[in-house]
């Protein structure tokens, strides 16, 4: 393919780093301790979010009030709450743009007493902030005590109401009826859990970490398997992309990918030709054209197989960057080396 075109984002996660105090083994962006402490620069936040709220001015979906995975502004990472001063300048700067129905997704690690959780709650609120989403899941829980994220979740309804969401809402109720204190272990969870309920409640995306840290739940298939297919719907996607602190425009969940650089975001939108980006067009065309430019490069499929398209796509890139900096859709760098 020589031309993509990519339509203006509905909904944006502004991904402050990819520094998180915790690497859950399902993350699709494959954060963690390990990953140098830089944010995204207040500069570079003021550029995005003035370009974003031009932007969302003409999306009509909005509910007024109302927060939306699919509508508006997110704050992420990483965990954004890991620099609560750079989070709360970003939120009253895109209250100051009039950007609507901003939220915040934490996994709570640092909800440690009732008081401090209502203080910052409450000031994210008068900042402007319209809401959150709570991660909860067997993966966090390895590292978060559960007592802070009912914490956070039974303060947090008073203070935002019906704007308060719960990613995933059964992971919560679970939890409850275990009556867990403190941490559980995966292997834990897994003595005390149905696995059809597992594989029937969990979005497990087959991306980011969880091809190389989950793959024994999922069945594996050969490489040749997906060839056949393309990537053009997820490169194209215009809800739920995000922007990192690098300023990489980020298609959907496909890590790793920039589409462009956000300083000027009408670089990236409309006809996007494919001539200097190789593995987009790669992408756009078929996993096959990905994997004959991984061949040249030295790449040899994985024979125990594996669990999806996003994985032999990933799989691919991971090897490309380890052997070449030719491809600068391919960032950051940081992203593969942290993957395992």
């Amino acid at each position: 393919m020589e031309i993509l075109y990519i339509k203006p984002p509905t909904s944006v996660g502004l991904l402050l780093s990819y520094k998180c105090n915790i690497a859950c083994k399902y993350c699709i962006y494959a954060c963690s301790p390990k990953w140098k402490n830089d944010w995204l620069g207040e500069e570079d936040a003021e550029i995005i979010l003035r370009q974003l709220s031009e932007i969302f001015k003409s999306n009509s979906l909005f509910i007024p009030g109302r927060i939306n995975f699919s509508y508006g502004l997110h704050f992420t990472g990483g965990e954004p709450f890991l620099n609560y001063k750079l989070l709360i300048k970003f939120v009253k700067l895109a209250d100051k743009l009039k950007i609507p129905n901003t939220f915040i997704e934490t996994n709570c690690f640092w909800a440690k007493t009732d008081e401090s959780t209502r203080l910052k709650l409450n000031e994210l609120k008068e900042a402007g902030l319209a809401g959150l989403l709570l991660s909860v899941n067997p993966f966090n829980v390895e590292y978060i005590p559960f007592e802070r994220i009912e914490r956070v979740y039974k303060i947090g309804k008073k203070i935002f109401s019906q704007n308060l969401m719960v990613y995933q809402q059964f992971y919560l109720t679970f939890f409850k009826s275990l009556k867990l204190k403190n941490k559980m272990s995966f292997e834990e969870f897994l003595k005390n859990v149905n696995l059809n309920s597992f594989y029937n409640y969990t979005e497990l995306l087959p991306m980011g970490r969880t091809p190389y840290k989950l793959g024994y739940l999922f069945k594996k298939y050969p490489a040749d398997y997906f060839f056949n297919e393309n990537c053009q719907e997820e490169l194209t996607r215009n809800w739920h992309t995000h922007i990192d602190n690098h300023r990489n425009y980020i298609p959907g969940f496909c890590a790793g990918i920039t589409l462009g650089d956000s300083k000027d975001l009408n670089l990236i939108f409309g006809k996007m030709n494919l001539a200097k980006k190789p593995i987009i067009a790669a992408l756009a065309s078929s996993l096959k054209v990905l994997y004959e430019i991984g061949f040249e490069f030295g790449y040899r499929v994985n024979k125990e197989g594996y669990i999806s398209k996003c994985h032999l796509c990933e799989d691919i890139r991971k090897h490309l960057v380890s052997k070449t900096a030719e491809f600068s859709e391919l960032s950051p760098k940081e992203f593969y080396e942290n993957l395992n």
